[in-house]
């Protein structure tokens, strides 16, 4: 039996965006194998056809951006301010991939053959899978189709449930620039994407740790390239010398903003030294915060995206109590008098750095602060979780960040800057059990989209 699917409006979930049916695996497997048909032309048509398409679909999203918004924040709950900014963000990435379609696709090399040539160029792997979550459902579709298009390979994705919308709306602009079958979206749940992982010729995933390493697992065995981005336990380190007000609002924003629904969200706070002025100052930060409705434009903090990622936080909540933990604010349920799945934004003190809840991925408004005694302190609870993706640290001493940025283990380090935002044109990525395969965006996505393949020419006399 096929299953039945909906999306729902987090704020009003009364509201359905759109229900659909899971696509079975022979429907993917057909997808795939029209896919690759698609992907054989469109590799041959040449980098410069394929520039002037990923800048027609550039234009396209552009031209309904305030649409697209307003669909995305309806589904996912994600503020109009910051929709918004994705949007525009989509629209830079297919433009930047649309120049790096014109890259240089290899280089030259000596050659032990007199007269010889010897160099090296990318090829594309064909149909590449693409398996995203709801938080981020225009940036990362169009972060990890852009690459996966500019450098000749036909796409599948398959948006998670609560994002098939936008993923429909987008296949329907890219339609107009784009030729028949090449951008493939299979709505779906569990079903579809282990047949996604199983039909294509390159697998990129974002989402949780656990479905990330069964794909690992299922690529290894199909011998395959894996790209998968599973989360993290993310911290900022704050020290005395900082800006207490500024490091105080960029990490209640980092925590709570989208009600801490992103991979690089704030989750740990680690104070060095007295954290009475630092605690005082998040406290008022979290609480000026405005919580409400997304579509409004100064909305900061909506839903949760469902009830059962509600449960998540308000349970984390009592666990922190239950452990001696004391919650500095958050006591209130925001969502009482609201239809939606209102969470409020959490902040405790009281546990340790080897808490459960320091140690797992809460994924909402739920953030813990650790005191470290000093600097080598401050590391050890840094590093002190399997995670890997991103740290932050606020300090006004040179010295002192980079010492920190010597020896965190993150694939990301900013300094006086929150641990949540990425630029487009540079490497993402974390270690440990964050990330798996290479980098996402910027140039390198070329070494994951692509393989290479070296050429030796000699003189035919």
């Amino acid at each position: 039996m096929v299953e039945q699917l909906r999306s729902v409006c987090p704020y009003d979930p009364s509201d359905v965006v759109v229900g659909f049916s899971e696509t079975s695996s022979v429907q993917v497997e057909a997808v795939a194998a029209k896919a690759l048909i698609a992907q054989r032309k469109w590799a041959a048509s040449g980098a410069q056809a394929r520039s002037n398409a990923l800048s027609a679909a550039a234009g396209a999203l552009e031209s309904a951006s305030e649409e697209v918004t307003s669909l995305a924040t309806r589904e996912v709950g994600k503020p109009r301010a910051e929709m918004r900014g994705e949007v525009a963000r989509g629209v830079a990435i297919l433009r930047y991939y649309a120049q790096a379609a014109l890259d240089p696709e290899g280089e030259s090399l000596p050659s032990t053959i007199p007269g010889g040539l010897t160099l090296t160029r990318r090829r594309p792997h064909g149909v590449v899978g693409l398996v995203t979550p709801w938080n981020f459902p225009v940036a990362i579709p169009i972060w990890k189709a852009a690459p996966a298009l500019a450098y000749g390979n036909a796409v599948v994705l398959k948006p998670a449930p609560a994002a098939t919308a936008t993923a429909l709306r987008l296949k329907e602009l890219f339609d107009s620039c784009l030729p028949a079958d090449l951008f493939a979206v299979v709505p779906g749940d569990r079903i579809t994407g282990e047949a996604v992982v199983a039909n294509t010729m390159a697998v990129s995933f974002t989402g949780s740790t656990t479905v990330g390493q069964s794909v690992i697992r299922t690529g290894a065995a199909r011998n395959i390239p894996v790209q998968a981005e599973m989360g993290g336990q993310n911290c900022s380190i704050v020290y005395p010398d900082a800006n207490l007000a500024t490091a105080a609002s960029m990490v209640a924003a980092a925590a709570m903003g989208f009600a801490g629904q992103k991979c690089t969200a704030t989750s740990r706070v680690i104070v060095v030294g007295d954290t009475g002025s630092f605690t005082d100052a998040l406290v008022s930060a979290i609480e000026s915060l405005v919580i409400g409705d997304p579509s409004e434009a100064d909305t900061v903090m909506g839903p949760v995206i469902s009830d059962a990622a509600a449960r998540v936080v308000m349970d984390a909540r009592e666990e922190a109590t239950a452990s001696g933990g004391r919650v500095l604010t958050g006591g209130l349920d925001p969502g009482a008098a609201r239809a939606g799945y209102f969470v409020p934004p959490t902040l405790v003190d009281g546990l340790a750095g080897e808490h459960r809840l320091a140690q797992v991925e809460t994924f909402g408004p739920f953030a813990v602060i650790l005191s470290a005694r000093d600097d080598d302190d401050a590391i050890r609870l840094a590093n002190g979780v399997r995670y890997g993706l991103v740290a932050s640290v606020f300090t006004s001493e040179l010295d002192k960040a980079l010492w920190i940025g010597d020896r965190i283990a993150t694939g990301l380090f900013r300094v006086n800057a929150p641990t949540a935002g990425v630029d487009f044109h540079a490497p993402f990525g974390g270690i440990k059990d964050s990330s798996y395969g290479p980098r996402e965006q910027g140039k390198a996505a070329r070494d994951f989209y692509t393989w290479t393949q070296t050429q030796a020419i000699a003189p035919s006399k």
